[in-house]
């Protein structure tokens, strides 16, 4: 029987991270590098200096890949990238995202396609590339996407993040259907009202700001080092047999 705690360890692993400049992407690919995984980080930015620093920091290897992922085009490029630098992927974390806010009568098309292109679309996309490099090479892997608390409910004056969020919560689970039986794990971390740049205007609302945390049984905004422990477990042995979940970090949000 395996250790319990060993189930955690990702020694000898790989994680591809999406948004890993700042914010949840950087918490999350710092936790996967505390528990051994090598990095690779994708971002839009020119560098990631301050990620990469953190990740080398804890002893593991680093590689920034800079793409745009509201569009597809990247994709065979970040793929070949990562697998040239370090081998091979294990782990993909679909992070990166954008929220538009606008009223829904005014809402414009390009607010729409720019949100669902970037947080739906290429999701699918760099997913299934992933998952046809693990069939190809037999090999198992960890997919784990970045849904949200409008995975569940419908927000207001987001209709393009709602609908994105909302869907990646049903790819998780379609994908899971499909992949599971290659021994891909396809699951979700819906975050919830988290201190993050697309919550800055909601928390500089004093009324927003108030009427969220009064619903918070935890009584305070989420911090992007909440989702270490979440991220850590979907990425490791501990999680083999969770598919298709999509698991609040919500300070009890959903519960209330």
């Amino acid at each position: 029987m395996v250790d319990s705690i060993q189930q955690f360890r990702l020694d000898e692993k790989v994680a591809l991270v999406t948004g890993c400049n700042r914010g949840l992407g950087q918490a999350m690919a710092i936790a996967l590098a505390q528990a051994g995984a090598d990095i690779i980080g994708v971002s839009a930015s020119p560098d990631a200096r301050e990620t990469e620093g953190m990740v080398t920091n804890t002893g593991r290897r680093f590689i920034y890949i800079s793409a745009d992922l509201r569009s597809t085009q990247p994709i065979p490029y970040i793929m070949d990238k990562a697998i040239q630098g370090l081998g091979k992927i294990d782990i993909l974390v679909n992070n990166a995202g954008i929220i538009k806010r606008n009223d829904a009568l005014a809402f414009l098309e390009s607010e729409w396609d720019e949100v669902i292109n970037l947080n739906l679309k290429t999701v699918f996309f760099l997913s299934q590339a992933a998952a046809r490099f693990w069939v190809e090479h037999k090999s198992k892997g960890k997919i784990i996407n970045v849904a949200s608390m409008l995975s569940f409910q419908g927000g207001i004056r987001v209709p393009s993040y709602t609908a994105s969020k909302s869907g990646i919560r049903g790819l998780t689970m379609a994908l899971s259907n499909e992949w599971a039986k290659y021994g891909i794990n396809v699951n979700a971390i819906a975050p919830g009202y988290m201190a993050t740049d697309n919550t800055e205007a909601l928390r500089k609302d004093p009324q927003r700001s108030q009427e969220i945390l009064a619903r918070i049984p935890a009584g305070r905004w989420g911090d992007a080092s909440d989702l270490a422990g979440a991220v850590v477990f979907l990425a490791s042995q501990a999680s083999d047999y969770v598919h298709g979940h999509t698991l609040a970090v919500d300070g009890g949000w959903l519960g209330r």
